[in-house]
């Protein structure tokens, strides 16, 4: 191990470097490189630890994303008490440097700029019939082209996904139970082992009336079931700004309107604004991704969920609550869905299987609660009853440990890949641009200088082979036309990592010289 100097004011102090020799340092009081600050008092052996963590990120021996030694491991080496450790990490945290992530340690905090909370500051707007089905129809046909570097879609990558364990189960399900594959109903019925593993799994936050679970065939399919059940042609949805866009789409498809809330890019929706909306008669009913939100990535805190579920059952508004990232939040438990904090029966909760197992089985599900008989009799005129085939490879599938193994594995790797991918837009884009801070899920939101236009951007990058989400498609009212948003999903290679320094050069181009930017792709001429 070797071994370097770290100067602060003329008191040196001996800095290990985990393999690289480097120079003797000097640090300001946020553990950046410095010229000869004098000490006007000593230095604590905290600070003094602080210090020197600080220099190893400041050199970036340490890079973002990186996991620091343990507590215990930092206490052996250095001859401190743990609660000096302890003091030492505070203070990083304090200093912006590091982020504590629950049973797993501090990691090394990405340099790029966070968004900021903006709503506050939102007034809100009217509600709008939405108008994106044609732009987003478009953006989706430009990034499906086959040669395309893929950070458009949010579809979890192959390769993570137990593809292999699913095929065992589908061929050894085929011979035990043939008549699965024949099964057949024209009304809407459930696989009751399927319906048994939801159940389940929602033992630690509540108990679930096996009756009020309605399978379907996606989660797309569940929210829309749900927009028909408590809402009808020309009702006003509540939507958080930003939001998903085929949220808006089935919104827009049903001849509802749309009002955005304001929404905070950790906590999630702004329960002041929605308390004015419901006090002016504005919302019909509500339509919220509170965990992993998509595309901004927080988990709504425990208290804003309770809140939330108070004010809407005090208003008597229904709340659909899309949880299909559910299982894929980086903390340590699962956070509970807003449903469990329901006691009224009006809070609809919809998932599916589709990010964490397989996208192809198709089978998702709801839990309507007062609702369930009228989502019941939507899905049976719509499309009858979802294949018990699939429905029964999934509860084998859950029946055991295997699920719970393949969602831990796509917790960490997804937050691995969120963070390298942080990092290198914070490399490549303009300092000025804001970055999300995922919490879940695997897309990253980024806000770029108010000169760039998202769907001039799509339209040079198409052009260089790269797929990706500009910001309109996520909002009713035509804003965040400085926004895009990445997938995070897949493997770093070479040509990810070039598509990012291209785009970073774009939105640098486009930022420096507006007049230069490159007129919109020709298929989003009118």
């Amino acid at each position: 191990m070797q071994q370097s100097n770290i100067v602060i004011g003329t008191v040196p102090i001996q800095l290990n470097c985990y393999g690289r020799n480097l120079p003797p340092l000097y640090l300001t009081p946020e553990a950046g490189l410095l010229h000869n600050l004098p000490m006007s008092a000593p230095i604590n052996l905290y600070e003094q630890l602080a210090n020197e963590l600080g220099a190893l990120i400041a050199g970036r021996v340490l890079a973002p994303g990186d996991r620091l030694p343990s507590i215990r491991h930092l206490a052996q080496q250095k001859r401190l008490s743990i609660s000096t450790v302890m003091q030492a990490l505070r203070l990083l945290e304090d200093r912006g440097l590091i982020d504590a992530k629950p049973q797993a340690g501090f990691y090394v905090r990405h340099r790029a700029r966070t968004l900021v909370d903006m709503s506050g500051s939102e007034r809100l707007k009217e509600p709008a019939y939405v108008g994106i089905n044609n732009l987003l129809m478009r953006v989706l046909r430009a990034n499906e082209a086959a040669d395309s570097i893929q950070l458009g879609s949010a579809w979890p990558p192959d390769e993570l996904l137990p593809i292999k364990r699913i095929q065992r189960v589908v061929s050894s399900l085929a011979r035990r139970d043939p008549a699965l594959l024949a099964r057949v109903s024209c009304v809407e019925t459930n696989e009751p082992k399927f319906i048994r593993q939801i159940v389940r799994r929602s033992i630690d936050w509540g108990k679930l009336d096996p009756a009020e679970i309605v399978v379907t065939s996606s989660c797309t399919e569940a929210i829309n079931l749900c927009l028909r059940a408590v809402a009808k042609a020309g009702d006003t949805i509540a939507v958080e700004s930003a939001t998903y866009f085929v949220l808006l789409q089935l919104i827009e498809s049903l001849g509802m309107k749309a009002l955005e809330i304001p929404t905070h890019p950790k906590t999630g929706v702004s329960i002041e604004a929605l308390e004015l909306a419901l006090r002016e008669g504005l919302v019909d009913a509500c339509l919220f991704i509170p965990n992993a939100n998509n595309p901004l990535g927080h988990v709504m805190p425990d208290e804003n969920k309770r809140r939330l579920a108070a004010l809407l059952a005090q208003h008597d508004v229904p709340l659909i609550e899309d949880d299909v990232y559910g299982d894929l939040c980086f903390s340590a438990e699962r956070p509970w869905p807003v449903k469990a904090y329901d006691t009224t029966g009006n809070i609809l909760l919809c998932s599916s299987f589709s990010k964490a197992v397989s996208p192809a089985a198709r089978v998702g599900y709801v839990v309507a609660g007062r609702h369930a008989q009228e989502v019941a009799l939507l899905k049976t005129v719509s499309s009858g009853a979802t294949g018990h085939f699939f429905q029964a490879v999934l509860a084998d599938f859950m029946s055991g440990s295997s699920y719970d193994n393949q969602v831990r594995k796509m917790r960490r790797v997804l937050s691995q890949r969120i963070a390298q991918m942080s990092d290198a837009v914070a490399a490549s884009f303009p300092a000025e641009c804001s970055l999300s801070e995922p919490q879940g899920g695997f897309v990253l939101w980024i806000q770029m200088p108010q000169e760039v236009d998202a769907l001039a951007l799509h339209g040079s990058a198409i052009a260089h082979r790269i797929a990706l989400m500009p910001g309109p498609l996520f909002s009713s009212s035509g804003k965040l036309r400085n926004y895009i948003r990445l997938n995070c999903g897949n493997p770093w290679t070479p040509e990810i990592e070039g598509a990012i320094r291209k785009l970073g050069a774009m939105v640098h181009e486009a930022a420096a010289h507006p007049q230069r930017i490159a007129p919109v792709h020709r298929l989003f001429a009118a």
